[in-house]
């Protein structure tokens, strides 16, 4: 499975200004995002959470195989099973969802499972993250821009309020493609940004780079 650049983004700029001592994945894939939060922060608990059976068991070879194998830690489970479970919660929850409409499902059962909305509807993920969430920890999630509006919804009725939006352009000249969103339950003012990826193909603009540059090998 490739590394797409969803997941890049979400797991530079996710906050650990908090210095979060326990890290959740929600729909981890191969782990990537829970590896860079295992490289930026000092957090010792690094769980993540993954149903399908080949991205499951590349995350764990890829955890086994990392230089923070004692901090990570993979499920193979359901959403619903694992807060149905949980004893802890988490200082930063992440997550890089599957948000494609069922208008564009394909022939490829595994594929759908990994992109499709039905598989974690926006309503279960708030609430799972809501229930899974500490006091003062953070929810960072990656979505379609024209979702936005329809997440900070959901998140309100379980009372997680949205602290940080960057909203994403492939190009200048692209419509916004991605919004990264952090909640949380205290009541902040909103900080916005955008940020734009390329200049040209593969020109990358200078505020990616700075964002990403720390787990990329030619950046």
């Amino acid at each position: 499975m490739k590394i797409g650049t969803d997941a890049v983004l979400l797991g530079a700029w996710a906050n650990i200004e908090h210095n979060p001592k326990s890290v959740l994945d929600i729909g981890s894939g191969t782990g990537v995002i829970a590896l860079m939060l295992a490289q930026r922060s000092s957090a010792q608990l690094i769980d993540v959470i993954e149903i399908d059976d080949d991205a499951y068991e590349q995350c764990v070879d890829n955890f086994e195989n990392s230089t923070w194998s004692d901090r990570l830690f993979c499920y193979h489970a359901s959403l619903q099973e694992f807060v149905d479970e949980a004893e802890d919660k988490y200082d930063l929850i992440i997550s890089n969802p599957p948000f494609y409409s069922s208008d564009y499902k394909s022939n490829n059962n595994q594929r759908n499972l990994a992109r499709f909305e039905d598989s974690l509807p926006f309503d279960h993920l708030i609430e799972s993250a809501s229930k899974l969430l500490s006091d003062d920890g953070k929810f960072a999630v990656i979505l379609p821009f024209q979702e936005e509006e329809k997440l900070i919804a959901l998140a309100s009725e379980v009372n997680l309020l949205p602290n940080s939006v960057l909203r994403v352009k492939g190009n200048p000249n692209t419509e916004l493609k991605r919004s990264l969103l952090e909640f949380s339950f205290r009541k902040k003012e909103i900080k916005i940004d955008k940020l734009i990826i390329e200049t040209s193909r593969h020109q990358y603009t200078k505020e990616y780079i700075n964002l990403t540059k720390d787990f990329y090998l030619k950046m």
